[in-house]
């Protein structure tokens, strides 16, 4: 079994914007929205943008890879539904790559590796899976 369950792959698969933690120089935590895709081959996240080796998050995962990312939305406001995944684990900068996320983008690319999936709201209820990964 992969890292997210089939109902996390199906949410991931139709959302487009997540916020990504990094750990910056100082220690502390820097938090970014970012356009990603689920990467079925790899089961990874894959995070692209532009003038992406250029940005701190970049940077950041170079010099340590330890990243949370989040994608959550509110499915409905009455009754108030909200849902999302949450995933700890950690991240390599890459060269190539980018272009697989949307062809418009830069090449560089920020994989993320989960080690900690968790998700809530995605079967309509309240909490879902959560649990280490591998």
């Amino acid at each position: 079994m992969g890292a997210f369950t089939l109902e996390e792959i199906e949410y991931l698969r139709g959302q487009r914007l997540g916020r990504l933690a990094t750990v910056g120089r100082d220690g502390r935590p820097h938090v970014v929205p970012v356009g990603f895709r689920y990467n079925p081959e790899q089961d990874t996240i894959d995070i692209g943008g532009h003038g992406l080796a250029a940005t701190r998050k970049y940077r950041d995962v170079l010099r340590d890879p330890r990243v949370a990312f989040v994608v959550d939305d509110v499915a409905s406001v009455q009754p108030w539904r909200v849902r999302g995944v949450e995933i700890r684990g950690e991240a390599e900068a890459l060269p190539v790559g980018g272009k697989t996320v949307m062809p418009a983008l830069d090449d560089e690319l920020i994989r993320i590796r989960p080690r900690w999936v968790r998700s809530w709201g995605l079967n309509g209820e309240g909490e879902g899976a959560v649990g280490n990964v591998g």
